[in-house]
């Protein structure tokens, strides 16, 4: 029980590092850097950044795409909790686990809500001639909340300890692969990155707290 609660502690850690990343992007050296003159947080290392990576639209067009990935690996475990439902007849029945990650995913789309309602800053590009909200970075907690949690169930379902770390492997490496291509498409601050990260750390951190609490 010690560890679980060192977990969560870890886990709200890292919430309010994101709350307090959040509020200092609100404050901290706020400038119009972004296209019609949108303001941003941390503009100094933002447009050093931004500068830096350039804006590459096939990169961004390319990590959009393989954003269904993850959106397939929540359909896919969605499919498992409703079939079990179907053949255990209760919804209690289902696998503890199954039902958090379920539990998980609502409250990751309800993060990614109210960011689109209540926007921290613009994409430094507009998209189809539009400003977009921006932080944190949709694509970035999508992959780091989503592959991660997959990989936890993906180890306590497949047996074979080769293919299991082979699978962790590709997932994290694919992970890592979509958040650098994000910052590298240039469609992102640095900061909408750093904040996205940090996010889903948290929840996933949370997650994991919670599921190993009903083991």
């Amino acid at each position: 029980m010690k560890k679980e609660k060192k977990n969560l502690w870890v886990a709200l850690c890292m919430l309010s590092a994101f709350l307090l990343w959040t509020v200092a992007i609100c404050f901290v050296d706020v400038a119009a850097i972004g296209p019609r003159e949108s303001k941003v947080g941390f503009a100094t290392l933002n447009s050093f950044v931004h500068n830096l990576t350039g804006v590459h639209m096939s990169l961004y067009t390319f990590t959009d795409w393989l954003g269904l990935i993850p959106i397939g690996f929540i359909i896919g475990f969605g499919l498992l909790g409703f079939v079990q439902w179907v053949k255990r007849k209760k919804l209690r029945y289902v696998d503890y686990s199954i039902l958090v990650l379920g539990g998980f995913y609502i409250v990751v789309l309800a993060a990614y809500v109210f960011f689109e309602m209540y926007v921290i800053n613009y994409r430094p590009v507009l998209i189809e001639g539009f400003l977009e909200a921006s932080y944190p970075s949709s694509t970035t907690m999508l992959v780091m909340c989503v592959m991660p949690t997959a990989v936890m169930q993906l180890n306590n379902r497949i047996k074979n300890r080769k293919f299991r770390q082979i699978c962790a492997w590709a997932l994290y490496a694919f992970t890592v692969f979509m958040v650098i291509g994000r910052l590298l498409s240039g469609v992102h601050w640095f900061s909408d990155i750093i904040g996205g990260a940090l996010l889903s750390s948290g929840l996933v951190m949370l997650y994991y707290s919670i599921e190993r609490i009903g083991e």
